[in-house]
This record gives structure tokens, C-alpha cells and sequence, in this order.
């Protein structure tokens, strides 16, 4: 971080850090993010600042939102990149949220030209470039410990697109084997699908099976909401998630877990 940089952060955070008691409410809300440091809690509310600073929330249909709504997507969004870039989210700037699920317009061709128009409905909606949309009913379900999370769905999605469009293959650090990645995420993504082809009941919603970039955004959200899940399936994704994340859910859960014996 240059000095221009550290002095604008420090200007921003001045003028625009989040009121210690509305960080602190909301934080009690989001069983998420129990577990972390004192130095990550600041940090977090650093980053948090920053990106509502840099970011405007606009409402769709009939859509209201409360001074902790866009704080709640904030933290979520911001635990994903607590210890990533901070200008990993740059490069668009508005977040929409639409009061329920919504619907939107889809085209796809088959296999001998035929163009078949649909509506899909989405509770979010990541565009390279672009707005990043969200049902507000799936926002203030997120954080809950329960698997499901749209907020870090579609965030991990943005970072997946900060090298082009979401494949699954975000850009990894310095240091991370790409071959290691790709041959984890594979197995673990074929064995997947084999057994959502096969009607097998999986844990993990089988939403992920519909092409690598949802699968890295669905094990993102377990990843951070039920790691021992992940742990338990996918142990090798664990390990390249905890690599790419530079986190370790698991640890922090077991950690709460001993605190509370």
C-alpha cells in the first residue's frame, strides 16, 4: 500500500468509520462471524467502512432497507477478503436488492440451433463489471450458520470474475499450485455431480452441480458457514478454500466449541 493510499484510507476511515455500537449490534446478529480475533474484528470494521464508503445500495420493487441492512451485506462481504487485497471488490459500484427472489430473462440455444427462452428465478445475481443484485428476504436469512448464504455466494463469485468470467478458477496467490486447484476442484466437483445424477441425497445444495463457477460459489458458503461439512466431503477443496482464503473456519469453530465446555 502506497502513501497516497494509506493517507486516503486513514482520511475515509476518519470520516466514515461505522459507530462502534451499530458495527457492534450488527456483528451480534451474524453468528458468521463469531470466532474471529480482536485484530480481525477491527480490521473488518475497517474493510467494512471502506466498502460502504465506496459503494451505493439501491432498492428495487417495493424493497426498504434500514441503516443495518447495507452493513450486514458489508461484513459478509468483507469476511471473505478479511485477509485478501482490499481493492478486491473495485471496478463496479452498486448493489441492488429486490425485496424477495426475482425473476430474470434467460436465452439458451441447443444442440441443433434452437433457441429456447425461460425466466430463471435467482435470490442473487453477480454481473462481470457490473451491479451485484440481491434478494433482501436471502440477506437477512445469511449469516446463520446454516449453509446458505447469497451475500457470500455472489461476492465469491466477484472474486472469481476479477480474472474474467466466473469459471471457478479465481486468481490464486503467489506460492498456490493452479494444477493442485484444478485437479481438487475437478474430483470433488464430478463426484458431486455422480451423485446428484445417481438421486442421491447430498448435504451440499446440489445447486454447486451446476457448473464450476456455482460450485466454487456454493463451497464458498459452506466453506465459511458449515466448514466441518466441507471438511468432511471435500477435504482437499477445504484445504485449497483455507490456501485461497488464507482462513480457517474449522478452526475457528472448534475453537468456540472448546470455549463453551
Amino acid at each position: 500500500m502506497n502513501w497516497f493510499t494509506r493517507w486516503r484510507r486513514t482520511r475515509i476511515l476518519k470520516r466514515h468509520l461505522v459507530p462502534h455500537a451499530l458495527f457492534q449490534t450488527t456483528l451480534e446478529q451474524l453468528p458468521i462471524l463469531r470466532g474471529l480475533t480482536p485484530a480481525e474484528l477491527n480490521h473488518l470494521h475497517e474493510t467494512a467502512s471502506l466498502f460502504l464508503h465506496g459503494k451505493s445500495f439501491a432498492t428495487a420493487g417495493d424493497a426498504t432497507i434500514d441503516e443495518a441492512t447495507p452493513l450486514i451485506v458489508a461484513l459478509q462481504a468483507c469476511l471473505l477478503t478479511l485477509h485478501l487485497d482490499e481493492s478486491s471488490y473495485q471496478g463496479w459500484n452498486e448493489i441492488i436488492l429486490y425485496p424477495d427472489a426475482f425473476l430474470r430473462p434467460h436465452e439458451e440455444i441447443d444442440d441443433i440451433g434452437v433457441v429456447h427462452h425461460s425466466r430463471d428465478i435467482l435470490a442473487g445475481e453477480s454481473w462481470l463489471g457490473g451491479p451485484l443484485v440481491l434478494s433482501l428476504a436471502d440477506v437477512e436469512t445469511s449469516g446463520q450458520t446454516d449453509g446458505v448464504n447469497v451475500v457470500v455466494h455472489e461476492f465469491a463469485h466477484k472474486l472469481d470474475m476479477l480474472n474474467g468470467d466466473a469459471n471457478g478458477f479465481p486468481p490464486l496467490h503467489r506460492g498456490m499450485d493452479a494444477a493442485a486447484w484444478a485437479r481438487d476442484f475437478s474430483t470433488a466437483y464430478t463426484h458431486l455431480c455422480t451423485r446428484i445424477d445417481a438421486g442421491e441425497d447430498t448435504e451440499i445444495d446440489p445447486y454447486a452441480a451446476s457448473d464450476p463457477a456455482e460450485f466454487f460459489a456454493v463451497l464458498s458458503e459452506v466453506f465459511f458457514e458449515t466448514p466441518a461439512l466441507l471438511h468432511r466431503e471435500y477435504p482437499a477443496v477445504y484445504q485449497q478454500m483455507r490456501l485461497f482464503y488464507r482462513q480457517h473456519p474449522l478452526a475457528r469453530l472448534q475453537n468456540r466449541i472448546k470455549e463453551s465446555t
